[in-house]
């Protein structure tokens, strides 16, 4: 976890280097306090990406718990195959 102070963002080349060092959001504390959060696009597309995943799972799920016909594998790869690779 990477954590500065307010004063570091007005060196915003070191902050940029920072934030594409590693895959995490950068924590900017104000008097000692968390007020907020810094992260490369890369870092923000692997965060949103996963939210959106974790949001289709629970519509599948959802789905399922309110009775609708699931689909049987092998059906959907065949259907699949043949829609992409003609």
């Amino acid at each position: 976890m990477q954590i500065i102070p307010m004063k570091d963002l007005r060196d915003t080349n070191a902050l940029s280097e920072k934030a594409h060092a590693k895959l995490e959001p950068i924590f900017v504390t104000k008097n000692g306090y968390g007020d907020l959060v810094v992260m490369s696009m890369d870092t923000y597309e692997l965060i949103t990406g996963a939210t959106e995943i974790d949001e289709s799972i629970r519509a599948s799920e959802a789905r399922i718990a309110a009775g609708e016909e699931l689909l049987d594998a092998k059906e959907a790869f065949a259907s699949l195959r043949r829609k992409h690779l003609g």
